[in-house]
């Protein structure tokens, strides 16, 4: 599956390079040349991705600041290399500190599988929730609780990322057979399907469960409190080996974009590259997942920002996109936190309302460009 024969070859088609007079759609849906793509160049990238990074350690130190009680910028950077045994040290050590690191994870893995999830697809409006990722872990974790009595987020992380993994392994059992031309096509009809039958198999569990439903509603709204460390450890493995395959899959995804044909002809294995991207969004959206609960919207605000700045360069955007979804998902719990102080509002209701204005926006902005 090696691509880097290809991967610089792919991209001069993608950025209108080609000698095609019709060069295909970037997997943004933008097509190669129009203003707007690519506005950061060469050494430009490196020095913006420096300043990424030094964003998210700075959200970070604000993230363990800010809470019911506000810990000073001083304190928090003093405590965490000191553990003195005060409040302070408490608050930011062992409550806060689990919590921003979950942020900065689950942010960077909506993020990735949404760049992969785009280009596999070649939809920009697609978001890792359509290989049903985000049902399938639903329904796992109300048969935990109702069927084996399961409460707390330790013990049905699990059931929730099983049941992530068999939902995407579903839909992609269910395109496999498909032809190149409706392969896409039938992706999307396949996740939308399975996700309104679990999610109809889900309400009717807690319809008929009350004990059910009042712990699944505390997960499903997507929440990064009281999650500990445990939930943190458990899902590192598989979120780095997802991202891990996605980085490596970055010139592939080039190569892909300039469609299956070309693809094939440039020496790419179509079929494994399709596979290896799935894997990734699978490990990546079903531990984040199952950690925090179905967070949307991460997976198609993030991508969409990028591309508009970077251009439709896959091997960037997905280097990007791992700051870029823990900036994200670090400016909503903050807000979260900021806005409903002493209480606090869940990050999954904060990136809905960031994310839907962005969706419609979306959709109008893609119908006038069509037109």
């Amino acid at each position: 599956m090696s691509t880097s024969r290809y991967g610089s070859h792919a991209i001069d088609h993608i950025s209108g390079g080609g000698d095609s007079a019709h060069p295909p759609p970037s997997p943004g849906g933008r097509r190669p040349g129009t203003p707007g793509t690519g506005r950061l160049r060469g050494g430009n990238r490196l020095a913006v991705l420096v300043v990424c990074l030094g964003i998210v350690v700075l959200l970070v130190l604000v993230s363990l600041g800010v809470g019911a009680r506000s810990v000073p910028l001083g304190t928090v950077w003093r405590v965490l290399f000191q553990d003195d045994g005060s409040a302070e040290a408490i608050i930011v050590r062992q409550l806060r500190m689990p919590r921003t690191a979950l942020a900065v994870l689950v942010g960077a893995a909506l993020a990735v599988a949404g760049v992969v999830m785009q280009a596999l697809t070649r939809n920009p409006l697609a978001e890792p929730g359509i290989v049903g990722v985000n049902s399938g872990a639903s329904f796992a974790v109300v048969i935990a609780i109702a069927g084996f009595g399961v409460t707390g987020v330790s013990g049905y992380i699990w059931f929730a990322f099983a049941g992530a993994v068999l939902a995407a392994l579903l839909v992609f059992a269910l395109t496999s057979g498909a032809t190149r031309s409706h392969h896409h096509t039938r992706l999307v009809l396949a996740g939308a399907a399975l996700s309104a039958s679990l999610g109809a198999g889900t309400g009717i569990l807690t319809m008929f469960n009350t004990a059910a439903f009042d712990s699944y509603r505390f997960w499903v709204v997507g929440a990064l409190e009281n999650r500990g460390t445990e939930a943190l450890t458990a899902i590192v493995p598989f979120v780095v080996a997802g991202a891990v395959i996605a980085l490596v899959l970055g010139p592939s995804l080039n190569a892909l974009a300039l469609g299956d044909d070309v693809g094939t002809a440039l020496g790419l294995r179509v079929p494994w590259v399709r596979a290896a991207g799935f894997l990734s969004i699978m490990l990546l959206c079903g531990a984040s997942t199952a950690a925090a609960g179905p967070i949307t919207f991460v997976g198609l605000v993030v991508p969409h920002v990028l591309r508009l700045v970077l251009g439709p360069d896959l091997r960037w955007l997905l280097a990007f996109s791992l700051p870029g979804g823990a900036i994200l998902l670090l400016v909503s719990d903050i807000a979260g936190r900021v806005i409903a102080r002493p209480g606090e509002i869940e990050v999954g209701i904060v990136t809905a309302f960031i994310g839907a204005p962005a969706l419609l926006w979306l959709v109008v902005r893609r119908g006038r460009v069509q037109a």
